[in-house]
């Protein structure tokens, strides 16, 4: 279980993962070797899972994102896992979601432009085994995407 350190440096390193130990551990109000393994404890626990670099897909010429909602054939014995290993192979699909209910899958798309989406919609999407039925859903703006809990 966490402890108020633990949440406290958490509260910190979520915000600015970039920050070096020592920067970390004075706003959170540790030793830079406390501060060390702490960090080193929640990594082993899995409580932190990954440092990454969070890249803006439209810097970089992406101006389409496409929300397709899935569902397959589940007549099919292997329809999910036939589905998930061909959709996973697919460069555009950046997200892969499943649920219950009527929709069994969520891919998100990005693509450089409409006429590259449907590019990919009709060489890489419209190929994917087992689909039943599929809607796409335009992104038209992100109002919140945020990762930080509330520690």
């Amino acid at each position: 279980m966490l402890d108020d350190i633990d949440r406290r440096l958490l509260r910190h390193y979520q915000h600015d993962a970039s920050l070096g130990p020592a920067d970390l551990a004075d706003l959170a109000g540790l030793t830079p070797a406390t501060c060390a393994r702490r960090l080193e404890k929640l990594q082993a626990q899995g409580v932190i899972r990954a440092n990454r670099a969070v890249i803006d897909w439209r810097a970089l010429g992406y101006e389409v994102a496409v929300s397709l909602r899935v569902t397959l054939d589940k007549t099919q014995p292997r329809a999910f896992d036939d589905f998930m290993q061909a959709a996973r192979q697919v460069p555009d699909v950046v997200e892969i979601q499943t649920f219950l209910g009527r929709v069994d899958v969520r891919l998100s798309i990005i693509a450089r432009d409409m006429a590259h989406y449907q590019q990919v919609y009709r060489s890489a999407i419209l190929t994917l085994p087992h689909i039943a039925d599929i809607e796409a859903l335009m992104h038209v703006a992100q109002i919140k995407s945020d990762e930080v809990l509330p520690l």
